[in-house]
């Protein structure tokens, strides 16, 4: 698997923003500077950031997603039958909150999406792999609140009816990702993340939905949009546990999901946040199928800017190499630096410092890194 997607030292997407680009989205925000300007300062960060990432020694490379404001609404957003409004969250990390969301008002669809130019655009600008992230179709219906508050019911009477455009729409994305260029495509996934928390299952029990069958619809919506791959497109997914300005949303080990995530689900990585206690242990990866499959273990954190120490990651990865083996493991941060355009609380330095020692990390780890 030497020289595959994912890598031995990879990252999940998003990168902080320089400050010269968050002063040019603002001025745009307010009228001041015109979309072509605005573009062009979005390029010129994009070769910068580029040619950052491929400085440190990264193998697979993104563009920091930096046209976007937030990691998911900017792709829901652009998806035919979408509006964005404000709806309330319920999170273990941080309460019922008021957040906006892309709700379906009318037949979902993904063609002539503007990502597709993104990508078109990184992959001409770098002679490693390009790396697309998205947010995964289900997390338009976030397990965090009832999907009839996000779906038109007059529009679709049925989760299941909508589960198919849905996977329809991704199917219809991942052939024109693919025909721009893109070899690596990552979607991104919270909503798996809540299944490994107890407060949120039991949340789910009480509207009268069984975690268990919700899974069972996510898995099925996913593998439509991954069954669209061509042999030499390689798809991942980030499990996050949130990551908005260094926050979280949800804990608990996988054990409650990893079983079903890594034999059901026809992904080619699984990135895995383990920078903290609430991750729980390595043990769930036994069931990590023998073969192709990846786990990228995120045992850097982006919530903060301490360097971490070499030893003891290098004993980590040890330690989850008891339960699958060394040869399927990868090293990654837990999660992007900038779910949001804020970015999260460490300085540009650090994010570099904290890839540069993954790569070091990996290099030392794995022959083939």
């Amino acid at each position: 698997m030497a020289g595959k997607a994912p890598f031995r030292a990879d990252h999940v997407g998003s990168l902080l923003r320089p400050a010269s680009l968050l002063e040019k989205r603002a001025a745009h925000a307010k009228g001041d500077i015109t979309d072509s300007e605005l573009k062009a300062a979005e390029d010129e960060a994009i070769r910068d950031v580029v040619a950052k990432q491929e400085g440190v020694g990264l193998k697979s490379v993104t563009d920091g997603e930096f046209r976007r404001n937030n990691w998911s609404l900017d792709f829901f957003a652009h998806l035919q039958g979408t509006e964005l409004v404000e709806l309330r969250l319920s999170t273990t990390g941080q309460g019922d909150r008021s957040v906006p969301a892309a709700v379906v008002k009318g037949k979902v669809g993904a063609r002539d999406h503007p990502m597709i130019e993104h990508v078109r655009f990184l992959v001409g600008q770098t002679g490693q792999t390009a790396k697309l992230t998205i947010p995964c179709p289900t997390m338009i219906v976030s397990a965090a609140r009832d999907w009839r508050q996000v779906v038109d019911t007059s529009v679709y009477g049925g989760l299941d009816e909508f589960f198919a455009d849905l996977g329809a729409a991704y199917a219809d994305f991942v052939r024109d990702a693919y025909d721009a260029g893109c070899r690596y495509l990552q979607l991104d996934d919270v909503n798996m993340a809540y299944l490994c928390d107890a407060d949120m299952r039991a949340k789910l029990a009480e509207r009268g939905d069984d975690p268990e069958e919700v899974m069972s619809g996510w898995i099925g919506v996913l593998n439509t949009a991954l069954a669209a791959r061509p042999d030499d497109m390689t798809m991942t997914t980030h499990i996050c546990r949130g990551n908005f300005k260094s926050q979280w949303f949800a804990q608990g080990g996988y054990d409650p999901i990893a079983e079903r995530l890594f034999n059901e689900l026809d992904y080619d990585g699984f990135f895995l946040e383990y920078d903290s206690e609430r991750a729980g242990g390595f043990e769930p990866l036994r069931f990590l199928p023998k073969g192709n499959k990846r786990v990228v273990l995120g045992l850097v954190t982006t919530k903060t800017g301490l360097l971490e120490d070499k030893d003891l990651i290098r004993k980590r990865v040890e330690q989850a190499s008891q339960f699958a083996d060394l040869d399927q493991l990868c090293l990654s941060p837990q999660c992007g630096f900038a779910s949001h355009e804020d970015g999260n609380e460490l300085s540009e330095e650090q994010q570099w410092a904290k890839l540069r020692e993954i790569v070091e990390l990996a290099d030392e780890i794995w022959s083939d890194a």
